[in-house]
């Protein structure tokens, strides 16, 4: 019989999506369970949105339409960057794709070939390590531990960087940590990659979601000479509450944005229109209601660290941004809960999961085994009761 390619070997499915099916597994089996796994937020795009879809599908040509995207797609993304403070981007610079996720599957294929480096600070989103192996790249995973906040330094930057380094994949705010980089932070980390010849990803779907008034700083402003070896992505799915709707967007040198546009004629060939339309009404539309949301998810923010406050044996820096929460939960390996040794964060999964009905993400699929991720995305009352069973679940902990 013949065999699958070799690539399947290090093919591996979503650690995120395979506990968020277990997760509903056992709630379409009457079990009660609370997600804390899924990066989805608990909320629906504007009505302005909806309305651009409807009028879109009353338009529709049923053609082929732009690999790049349509000009109304196009232009709502160069609009955004300019008010966003990135000017001198053409549409010659720009590209769309199915997600953020496609988007960056498509770079990175564009970009490295077979045993070319990548640099990756952990804890990572999922998918950065998963592509990497897919494209038999040799990634350099950067440790960054709670205890300087899950962020990386200048420092480790410049000894990471080797000859060999081809791509330095920076996210900010961070999923799955949720931590927001300083503007010093951010313009020591462009320092040390002017000095070098590395493309730099800047993956920024998080940025409309910061809190505490930190502000989003970004490698293009605080190191302007990094233009030339620059690539932004961009998403609606967090900020417009679009997941579904599956658009992500890129801004970069023009050969860059030309080899998307040729990977996607062989690939997905193009965005739908009636989809590429409602991107383009949340992108360039009314931001108060991803403002609105912004708020909320920061009162969301102190009720989880103010529960992680009462909770022996958890370390959890402060998240400034995003929807997550990373507590360090080593301190508690090796005690006991109904019985069960807690060896290592899978076992502490499969324990909370069992026995309270709170499904979170190991943070071993992040690059981080000391860890979980809670993503408190969710609606409020669910995250309440979640976050007292999850005490409760700490509490009943024996040596």
């Amino acid at each position: 019989m013949p065999v699958l390619a070799e690539r399947m070997s290090r093919a591996k499915p979503s650690a995120i999506m395979m506990i968020a099916e277990q997760a509903k597994q056992l709630k379409r089996e009457g079990r009660d369970i609370i997600s804390f796994s899924v990066g989805v937020p608990n909320f629906l795009p504007a009505n302005h949105v909806y309305q651009a879809a409807k009028d879109a599908l009353e338009q529709d040509s049923g053609l082929y339409l732009p690999g790049r995207g349509e000009d109304v797609l196009i232009d709502a993304y160069l609009q955004r960057l300019e008010a966003n403070g990135f000017t001198g981007y053409a549409k010659k610079n720009v590209a769309s794709g199915i997600g953020a996720k496609h988007v960056l599957y498509t770079l990175l294929y564009a970009l490295l070939n077979e045993g070319d480096e990548i640099l990756i600070p952990a804890p990572f989103w999922t998918t950065y390590q998963d592509i990497a192996d897919l494209l038999d790249a040799n990634s350099k995973q950067l440790k960054c531990s709670s205890e300087q906040n899950y962020k990386l330094t200048a420092e480790q930057l410049e000894q990471a960087i080797t000859p060999a380094s081809k791509v330095f994949l920076f996210n900010n705010p961070s999923n799955p940590t949720g931590m927001v980089y300083s503007e010093a932070e951010v313009k020591a980390l462009g320092d040390v990659l002017e000095k070098h010849d590395i493309w730099v990803i800047s993956d920024d779907i998080y940025n409309r979601m910061i809190f505490d008034k930190m502000g989003f700083h970004h490698l293009l402003k605080t190191n302007p000479n990094l233009r030339d070896r620059m690539i932004m992505i961009d998403s609606i799915s967090k900020s417009y509450g679009m997941p579904g709707w599956r658009v992500g967007m890129m801004a970069a040198p023009e050969k860059i944005a030309s080899a998307m546009v040729t990977l996607n004629s062989n690939s997905i060939t193009n965005i739908p229109g009636v989809v590429g339309a409602a991107a383009a009404a949340a992108i360039a539309g009314p931001q108060d209601f991803a403002d609105e949301m912004c708020v909320e998810f920061s009162k969301k923010r102190d009720e989880v660290m103010a529960t992680m406050s009462k909770i022996n044996g958890i370390t959890c820096p402060k998240p400034q941004g995003a929807f997550y929460a990373f507590p360090d939960i080593s301190a508690i390996f090796g005690k006991k809960h109904q019985g069960v040794i807690i060896e290592n964060d899978m076992v502490f999964c499969e324990q909370l999961l069992k026995n309270k009905g709170i499904a979170v993400v190991p943070g071993s699929a992040f690059g981080e085994p000391k860890a979980i991720r809670i993503s408190y995305a969710c609606k409020p009352a669910e995250l309440t009761e979640g976050l007292k069973r999850l005490e409760a679940f700490f509490s009943e902990l024996e040596v």
